[in-house]
């Protein structure tokens, strides 16, 4: 398995990704990576490391996408980035999969341009895995489409619960609309009418679902906005960051602090991977005729790592085609019951 790896994209690149990469190709078999960026700059961060050099390889790109670039602007201006020469890859069948930290809007918008989306889908979408207090869930969209139409959030639904069905082998996913309240009239216009198309396809739609019971792990799937989406992945890494600091200042406190932390630590350490970012290496991109895998831009090099293993999983599992197949299923079952 090829995975064409952004090395420039992230906060931290190239260091990690190349880090990334060097760890992947020397713990896991099957996975060969190609960094595609600028080649000194990549060479600078292989030299001295010990790595197989038979899975390694480089793909020189001149040009780097700044997270603050307009989509459009970055596509026509900047041809030999590394996003596209990446995505190029993959279209020429060089590579199986593509992995990015870089900036989000301008991997989907080539990744559509080069490899166009799953047939019935308008709009693709990120498919971020989180934790409740019984199993994952996928959030979707968890950032791709800031304003979005109700034909939107039913794609979104559909291909929701094809990846959760693979990833989670959840033969039926229970999948929930974000709204503001639990009841069908509950909402704005956009959620209201996603609610009447839901109700149409051969899904496990369960309803709405408030923000409230969002980690109660009621439902395998959440769909929403990407805006909304994004909103809720950023404010729970956050937030689970945040009680993870509390719990220590407040324990230390303490009288007996020294012992308390000592007791607790291995909770601590167990929730705080749980909602790692980092422990689910990046979210993919449904809906597009190939895998394409983003990564959070502070991704570290176990982030990489976990992603360059998900990407190399979906790609062998197809999931691409999955999707544009239960598109399709679900498209003709509403046409079926209107």
């Amino acid at each position: 398995m090829r995975i064409a790896l952004d090395a420039m994209g992230g906060d931290y690149a190239p260091a990690v990704n190349v880090e990334g990469a060097i760890e992947t190709v020397n713990d896991l078999e099957g996975i060969d990576v190609i960094l595609v960026g600028d080649e000194s700059s990549i060479k600078r961060e292989l030299d001295s490391k010990k790595y197989l050099p038979n899975r390694i390889s480089i793909k020189h790109a001149s040009q780097v996408v700044g997270m603050d670039e307009s989509p459009s602007v970055a596509i026509r201006k900047k041809k030999d980035s590394s996003i596209r020469r990446a995505i190029e890859l993959v279209k020429n069948g060089e590579a199986d999969a593509f992995v990015s930290a870089g900036h989000s809007g301008v991997v989907m918008a080539t990744a559509l341009l080069l490899l166009g989306d799953s047939i019935g889908v308008d709009r693709p979408a990120i498919a971020a895995i989180m934790p409740t207090l019984k199993a994952p869930f996928v959030l979707i969209d968890a950032g791709a489409n800031l304003y979005c139409k109700p034909e939107n959030l039913l794609q979104f639904a559909l291909m929701g619960s094809a990846y959760c069905r693979v990833i989670f082998r959840r033969s039926e996913p229970k999948v929930a609309l974000l709204s503001i309240g639990e009841e069908d009239t509950k909402g704005n216009e956009l959620t209201k009418e996603a609610f009447k198309l839901l109700k149409k396809v051969d899904i496990n739609f369960t309803g709405n679902i408030d923000g409230k019971d969002i980690f109660a792990g009621i439902a395998d799937v959440i769909v929403c906005d990407g805006f909304t989406g994004n909103i809720v992945l950023k404010t729970s890494e956050g937030l689970a960051d945040a009680i993870v600091r509390i719990l220590k200042r407040e324990i230390v406190d303490q009288s007996a602090g020294r012992i308390g932390y000592l007791l607790m630590k291995s909770a601590l350490k167990s929730f705080k991977k749980k909602t790692d970012y980092s422990e689910y290496g990046g979210a993919p991109l449904l809906g597009i005729n190939g895998t394409c895998i983003i990564s959070h831009g502070r991704s570290t090099t176990k982030a990489i790592r976990n992603a360059l293993r998900v990407a190399a999983d979906l790609s062998e599992k197809k999931v691409h085609e999955i999707i544009a197949f239960e598109i399709e299923k679900g498209m003709v079952s509403k046409v079926d019951k209107k």
